[in-house]
């Protein structure tokens, strides 16, 4: 039984260096950025400092 991804990427800029993923439970977006060996991810806020949540569907079971 395949395990379902959590994250989806919504955004990518330039050779991946700067990419946004989606928490597919909580809608929390995440901004990763990458360089070299080197990377970070961090959430991604809006001008209020709170965190951008884009609305998720839930399925019922």
């Amino acid at each position: 039984m395949a395990k379902e991804k959590r994250f989806i990427k919504t955004y990518s800029q330039g050779m991946g260096s700067i990419e946004i993923f989606v928490d597919k439970e909580t809608g929390v977006n995440y901004l990763f950025h990458s360089s070299g060996y080197a990377g970070g991810m961090t959430v991604l806020l809006d001008k209020y400092g709170k965190p951008i949540i884009t609305p998720v569907e839930y399925e019922e079971s």
